[in-house]
C-alpha cells in the first residue's frame, strides 16, 4: 500500500511529481530513525496509511523549507526578510 499510494509534492526534487509514500519514506528528507519508527507504527496498525502519508509529506515539506531558507540566508541577508514578508502575507490571507 505504501508503494501504490502517491502524494503530489510541491517541494524540492519532487516538485510537480506524484511520489509514492514509500519513495518519500526512503528519501534523503526522512532520517533513518524516523523511517523505522513510522514503518513500525504503520505495520503495528497504530498509524493508518493516511496518517503516514500526512506525516511524511509534512516532514519533507518542512525539511525542504528549512533547506531553502538556509541556502537563501547564505546567499544574501535580504532573502531572509523576503521569506518572512511572504509568510506574513500568507498568514493574513488565511484569516
Amino acid at each position: 500500500a505504501l508503494k501504490t499510494t502517491v502524494v503530489d509534492m510541491e517541494v524540492g526534487e519532487f516538485r510537480g511529481h506524484k511520489v509514492s509514500v514509500w519513495d518519500l519514506l526512503h528519501s534523503k528528507y526522512i532520517p533513518e530513525e524516523n523511517r523505522k519508527e513510522l514503518l513500525e507504527l504503520y505495520q503495528a496498525g497504530e498509524l493508518t496509511l493516511e496518517q503516514v502519508k500526512m506525516v511524511v509529506s509534512t516532514i519533507v515539506t518542512k525539511a525542504e523549507a528549512a533547506r531553502a531558507e538556509k541556502s537563501a540566508s547564505e546567499d544574501s541577508p535580504r532573502a531572509e526578510s523576503t521569506v518572512a514578508e511572504t509568510e506574513d502575507t500568507h498568514l493574513l490571507e488565511d484569516s
